[in-house]
């Protein structure tokens, strides 16, 4: 119930952070990049309604459509966080309308319309979740083609992108085909950092002392095995381990303090499947 509740918080921070992001300076500023929010901000240029309620329909008639096509766990797994995304959307709308940017910076306002929606996805693609919108269109695709699935999403993009020079002048098309670059590097990039962890290989003479503190202090485990210097010939312990950031800091000072003469090489690591960290 500890992991439903943690994960549950974790989908509606990350949808929030999105929406907040979206609306405030994507929306504001007429920025296209990104799947159906920018396809919103397009359809938003007829007046027929605001880009927010055109994001609602769009995402209610794919999930409706993802439903039908692909069955009830796909909906389970997307709906809330879809619906409490469109849903925001028009609320923030009703609650607070804008009908400019909220500053005269909009290279400013790019870098948070960047910003906080990729953090979000990278949180919601970390924990194995969807935001709903262009993830349908790949599924459906996926299930009844043999298009690479990437390649068309990116080509959809890319086409929302450049409709903006059209729609809304060089300018914007501009900061638009920017953000569609830098979007998916910016999500892999926050995507690696909320995965970093640290990998340990310790030389030393004494492996008991390291090994008994990372196990009942830092609750890891550790494996050991048996070296010789090529340089000395004499005989040492190497000590193998993963750890999260906190946890690398107090065994490096631990290590520093209690054996100095021990050698030591930390490397960064974002893939480490097992117990403890990611499930297979």
């Amino acid at each position: 119930m500890q992991d439903k509740i943690k994960y549950f918080l974790m989908m509606t921070v990350s949808t929030l952070i999105m929406s907040i992001g979206t609306y405030y300076f994507k929306f504001t500023n007429n920025f296209t990049f990104g799947g159906i929010a920018g396809l919103a901000v397009l359809l938003a240029k007829t007046h027929l309604m605001s880009a927010s309620d055109f994001n609602l329909i769009l995402n209610m008639a794919l999930l409706i459509l993802g439903w039908i096509i692909l069955g009830r766990k796909f909906a389970e797994k997307t709906a809330y966080c879809s619906i409490l995304f469109s849903v925001t959307l028009s609320l923030l709308e009703r609650i607070q309308p804008l009908s400019h940017p909220l500053t005269d910076q909009p290279m400013l306002e790019f870098c948070f319309a960047l910003l906080l929606p990729s953090l979000g996805s990278a949180i919601l693609f970390n924990i194995g979740a969807s935001s709903g919108g262009t993830d349908v269109i790949a599924m459906i695709m996926k299930k009844y083609t043999s298009i690479d699935i990437g390649n068309a999403l990116i080509l959809s993009d890319v086409l929302i992108s450049i409709s903006s020079f059209f729609v809304f002048g060089i300018k914007t098309g501009l900061y638009s085909s920017l953000g569609l670059i830098a979007r998916s590097f910016m999500i892999d990039s926050f995507i690696e950092s909320l995965n970093l962890s640290k990998y340990f290989n310790v030389v030393c003479d004494e492996p008991e002392p390291i090994c008994d503190y990372i196990v009942h202090t830092l609750d890891r485990s550790a494996t050991v095995t048996y070296a010789q210097g090529a340089f000395t010939g004499k005989d040492k312990y190497i000590i193998f381990t993963a750890l999260n950031r906190p946890q690398a800091v107090a065994l490096r000072n631990y290590i520093k303090t209690k054996q100095p003469a021990a050698f030591i090489l930390i490397s960064n690591t974002s893939e480490i499947i097992g117990k403890g960290f990611h499930n297979v």
